[in-house]
C-alpha cells in the first residue's frame, strides 16, 4: 500500500518520515530469531522498518546512518533482552531514541528479561554496568546517560516476557498499525485537498 501513488498525473506526496518504525535490539540476542519474525511482520502489513545491517556496526561508535534512520522514523521498537545492555552501540541508540521520540513514540519489549532488571539495572544489566563503568570510569556522565535512558524507558508500558512469540509479534503489528492510521488519514485528506485545489484552478 502507498498513499502517495494517488495519481500519476501530480507529483507525490513528500512523506513526513522515511520509515514508519526503527527496530532496536541486541543482534547476537534476538537477530535471527525474535526480531527477524517481528521485521517480517511489520513488513508484511506494509509497515516500513529499519533495522540495521551488521555491516554499521563494525565501528566502534554509532554510525551517521543509524542517527539519520532514527531522526526519519516516526516509531521506535525497542528489543529490550539479557545482553541488550551490554552494548554500548545499544546503549547509545537507545539514548537518541529518547531524544527524537521520548514515550510518544516507543514500544517497549521485554524479551526474556525482567522490568525490574532494566528499571534498577539489576541481574544481566548491573554486570554490564559494572564492565561500563570500568572502561569509561573518565567519562562518568555517559554512563549516567545509559543508566538514566533505561530507568525512563523501563518506566514506559511494555510487553511482558510470558507472551507466545506469535501472538506477541501480532499484537506489535497491531498496536503500531493503529497509531499510524491518524497520519494516513491525514496524508489521504491531504491528497484529497491537493486534487480539489487543483481542479478548481
Amino acid at each position: 500500500m502507498s498513499i502517495q501513488r494517488i495519481s500519476t498525473s501530480f507529483p507525490p506526496l513528500t512523506p513526513q518520515w522515511k520509515y514508519d518504525v526503527f527496530l532496536s535490539f541486541r543482534g547476537d540476542d534476538t537477530r535471527k530469531a525474535f526480531t527477524d519474525n517481528l521485521y517480517t511482520a511489520l513488513e508484511h502489513q506494509g509497515i516500513i522498518t529499519f533495522r540495521d545491517d551488521p555491516e554499521l556496526q563494525k565501528g566502534k561508535a554509532i554510525s551517521p546512518e543509524l542517527f539519520a534512520a532514527l531522526e526519519e522514523s516516526r516509531f521506535a521498537i525497542i528489543v529490550l533482552s539479557q545482553n541488550y545492555a551490554s552494548s554500548t552501540w545499544c546503549l547509545d541508540e537507545l539514548v537518541k531514541i529518547l531524544e527524537c521520540m521520548e514515550a510518544k513514540g516507543t514500544v517497549l519489549i521485554f524479551y526474556d528479561v525482567d522490568p525490574s532488571d532494566v528499571r534498577k539495572q539489576t541481574g544481566s544489566f548491573k554486570r554490564a554496568f559494572a564492565n561500563h563503568e570500568e572502561r569509561f570510569k573518565d567519562d562518568k556522565e555517559k554512563v549516567w546517560r545509559w543508566r538514566s535512558a533505561l530507568t525512563e524507558v523501563a518506566s514506559f508500558s511494555g510487553n511482558s516476557k510470558q507472551w507466545y512469540e506469535s501472538n506477541l509479534i501480532r499484537d506489535i503489528v497491531e498496536v503500531i498499525w493503529r497509531r499510524l492510521q491518524p497520519t494516513i488519514i491525514q496524508l489521504c485528506r491531504k491528497s484529497s485537498w491537493d486534487l480539489l485545489k487543483i481542479a478548481a484552478s
